[in-house]
């Protein structure tokens, strides 16, 4: 770490003094005078390099400076090795240091080749930084020092070609290798990530020098961010306070690579996740989302949650570069929002509606399990844009939005007050969202959209009074849908319409068995060869909620539970006392013996 925090004028300065001994050392040699004198040579060379290197490194703005490190630390050895060498030439001392003083040709040309690698190492680094050059600095030779690792030598050259560039398409090219480079494997990701690949990559991101080198900035930090180690080393270079700027204040096209990138990123670490939360990253993404969609205002402050947000996302929105066709940028970019001003005019309904897809995609990664973000969302226009999106549109925006809904839910099955605020059945949004789906849930056959709908009803099974009797119908419908996990997801979700902690579990109950329920539960457990455990639950909770009813008896659902449990509880115990209940429950109603039930009774005991 000390060696880390030297300045880099104070890590050249220790090969430049020890190159100064060996030539003095070599000068005062008595003995092997020819290969010492090779030795000064290799050495005055390599001591004229490093000045270079330490005037280049003094008058750069801003330094790659990994590479200049390593090679300093690794020249410095070799010097010290052939200063060691040469003062073993110059004799004195007596006979016995005379004798162990004693060198070999061999020494020497080892000694040699070392500089010469050295020499090759330094005049391979001033070359990268040559950025004046008709190669830009990109230098793709092998230096000695990165011969056993070549990955090394083509990291450095192009994060060097990112950072000290000073021609835009040298530096968009550099970025754009960079992140070929992170598509091949985990490891150059890995060494990207190690040599200091990230901050030129959000400083070319942030500098919005042209939409281009934004996107392949995006692009590269893309590649390199599909690991949670990695992710969060992106985000300790403050790139969620970055990518917030750019989001607010960039061309669409832009703009989607950037959306993709938070999605990416928040996939991969809650911390990460929860960070862009902090950053207020949500924003900008509903703005985008909201842009050209007609809501009702009227209706969503009448019933709002927070009247004081939607107002200020209002304000924002007529704001918006989108709606506006406007770009804040910095004086010096005056060429750059000109261009803007003339794309934002001309955007296609295509990107447009890739726009859209990688927002609600970002929406959906970051809301998933967060309540910070969530709560976040719903405070604005999000839970009402997500639901007109699932009405208009189609394929993968539409999936991404009912993907967004389904997490907001689930987050609000497990908070009461989000619950409460966000999905109580009097507000518009939670109202507009239930019509999608339960629109969903009554035209569409596909699993792909049937099933985060049916599993956003099911989190939000609490919030739902005996008033709607919209909802059981539907999902007793999708027990018998031909793809059996989709009959899946409606036995958990009707689980949690019966379950002992529902209010209206009886009510609920009651109305899945007149809705043909009982037979439909029963064939899919009959097609269903998997575990069946959801479905064994739900016929648990109907038999410990009805009383009496024929079509239990008919059905022969105290045999499904009694065979059930034989196979079913050794792998889940924790259904024991469940079952047992349920099974003594049916067996009070079934004609013939009657079983006592003391409280503790356990499957064994009744059969």
């Amino acid at each position: 770490m000390e060696e880390q925090e030297k300045s880099i004028q104070e890590e050249l300065s220790l090969p430049i003094l020890l190159a100064d001994r060996v030539i003095k050392s070599a000068q005062e040699a008595e003995s092997s005078l020819a290969d010492c004198a090779e030795l000064a040579k290799q050495a005055h060379k390599l001591s004229h390099q490093l000045r270079c290197a330490a005037r280049l490194a003094a008058a750069a703005s801003s330094l790659y400076d990994r590479p200049l490190r390593r090679i300093a630390a690794d020249v410095s050895k070799n010097l010290d090795r052939a200063l060691t060498l040469v003062r073993k030439c110059k004799h004195g001392g007596g006979v016995l240091r005379h004798v162990f003083a004693i060198t070999t040709t061999a020494d020497h040309r080892k000694v040699s080749s070392l500089l010469d690698s050295s020499s090759a190492d330094v005049a391979w680094l001033l070359s990268i930084f040559d950025f004046d050059s008709d190669g830009g600095g990109a230098n793709l030779s092998l230096p000695p020092i990165a011969s056993n690792d070549p990955t090394l030598a083509f990291v450095w050259t192009y994060i060097a070609a990112v950072q000290m560039n000073h021609h835009h398409r040298g530096r968009i090219d550099a970025a754009n290798n960079l992140a070929s480079l992170a598509r091949d494997n985990d490891l150059k990701k890995k060494i990207i990530v190690e040599e200091g690949g990230v901050p030129p990559l959000l400083k070319l991101l942030k500098e919005r020098a042209s939409p281009e080198s934004q996107i392949v900035a995006a692009g590269a930090l893309l590649s390199v961010g599909n690991d949670p180690r990695r992710v969060k080393l992106i985000a300790r270079e403050h790139a969620a306070a970055v990518i917030l700027q750019v989001l607010g204040d960039s061309p669409i096209k832009v703009q989607i690579a950037v959306a993709n990138l938070v999605a990416k990123m928040a996939e991969m670490d809650s911390d990460v996740q929860e960070e862009f939360g902090k950053e207020n990253v949500i924003r900008p993404l509903v703005m985008l989302l909201c842009v050209d969609i007609e809501l009702d205002d009227t209706k969503l402050q009448a019933g709002s949650t927070s009247i004081h947000s939607l107002v200020q996302i209002n304000k924002e929105l007529s704001r918006s570069p989108l709606l506006n066709h406007t770009l804040h940028t910095d004086s010096n970019s005056s060429s750059s929002t000109t261009l803007h001003k003339k794309d934002k005019g001309f955007e296609s309904p295509e990107l447009k509606l890739d726009l859209r897809i990688s927002c609600a995609n970002a929406l959906w990664k970051l809301s998933k399990g967060c309540l910070l973000n969530s709560r976040k969302i719903t405070e604005t226009k999000g839970l009402l844009c997500l639901a007109k999106l699932i009405e208009k549109e189609k394929e993968e925006l539409q999936i991404n939005c009912l993907m967004a809904v389904m997490e907001l839910a689930a987050v609000a099955e497990s908070n009461t007050e989000l619950r409460r605020l966000a999905f109580r059945p009097s507000s518009p949004a939670a109202k507009a969202v239930l019509e999608q789906l339960l629109r969903v849930m009554n035209e569409s056959t596909s699993p792909t959209l049937l099933i985060p709908a049916i599993n956003s009803i099911g989190s939000l099974a609490h919030t739902f009074t005996m008033r709607e009797t919209r909802i059981i119908g539907p999902l007793v419908t999708q027990l018998g849908h031909r793809n059996s996990n989709v009959g899946t997801e409606a036995a958990i979700a009707l689980g949690k319409f019966v379950c002992p902690d529902n209010f209206n579990r009886v009510e609920n109950s009651k109305a899945i068995i007149n809705s043909d329920g009982i037979p439909k539960l029963m064939n899919l457990l009959k097609a269903n060869g998997r575990d069946q455990v959801h479905e064994l639950v739900l016929l648990c909770y109907l038999a410990l909620n009805i009383d009496k009813d024929k079509g239990l008896e008919h059905a022969r659902v105290l045999n499904v539970l009694e065979g059930a449990a034989r196979s079913v509880l050794p792998r889940h115990p924790e259904l024991r006392e469940l079952f047992a209940m349920a099974i003594h429950h049916l067996t009070l109603y079934q004609a013939g013996v009657h079983y006592p039930y003391t409280g503790s009774c356990t499957v064994n005991d009744i059969a």
